[in-house]
Order: structure tokens, then sequence, then C-alpha cells
């Protein structure tokens, strides 16, 4: 079982967006066949591009396999990134707003400190 910590650097080095995690967990739902790149878009309810950029980076973290004609299929590299793929996707059903900060803050960081400011602390 993958730590906590392996877990968080997983979500903020792989998901650019909450589109993303989204993406890979629909795939992973269908991982007997490859879905196309229309079926992707209207069961997201996203844009062309979003699942396009979304597809990209999953398949450069090695989660997914891409085709030339738009399908993707989840096929994750390892045995590792499968194990972090279901830990992760068991957290953000359970915790959804953690995992989308998470996803926020690796992205952008400098907005995630300055809302951080604003945050009430106990003394």
């Amino acid at each position: 079982m993958p730590s906590d910590q392996e877990v968080e650097t997983f979500i903020r080095s792989t998901f650019r967006s909450v589109w993303a995690l989204e993406l890979l967990i629909l795939l992973r739902e269908n991982q007997a066949r490859a879905l196309t790149h229309a079926e992707m878009v209207k069961r997201l309810r996203g844009s062309d591009l979003v699942v396009q950029q979304s597809v990209e980076s999953l398949a450069a973290a090695g989660l997914v396999i891409p085709d030339s004609e738009g399908s993707a299929r989840y096929n994750p590299a390892s045995e590792q990134l499968e194990r972090l793929t279901e830990v992760t996707e068991q957290i953000y059903a359970r915790s959804p707003d953690a995992v989308r900060r998470m996803i926020v803050a690796a992205v952008t960081p400098g907005l995630a400190a300055f809302a951080d400011a604003f945050k009430l602390r106990k003394d």
C-alpha cells in the first residue's frame, strides 16, 4: 500500500486539473476497451481541448495509452501506478475537496499561498 506522502506526490505531479483525474477514473471504469475522444468529451461534459490535454498528460505519466484516432485506454505502466491510482480514486470518493486542493495547489502554488494567508487560525 502506498504511503500518504507517495499518494500526495502522485496527485500533485500527475494531474494538471481535476478534469484529468475525472478522465482517469472514467477510463479506469471502462478499462476493458478504449473510449473514443467523442465518448470522453460527452461523458465528462468537457471540451475537446481539455480532454486532449488530459489524455496527453495521463499518457506522459504512464497511465493511459492513446491511439492515432484520439481514443484512449487505461493501462498503467506498472503495478505501483495501478495502486496509486486505486488509492487516489478512493480518497477522491471520500474527500473530493482535499484532492482538488492538492491539484490546485500544485498547479498554482502562489495562488494557494495567497489563499492560505486568509485562513482563520486558532492561537
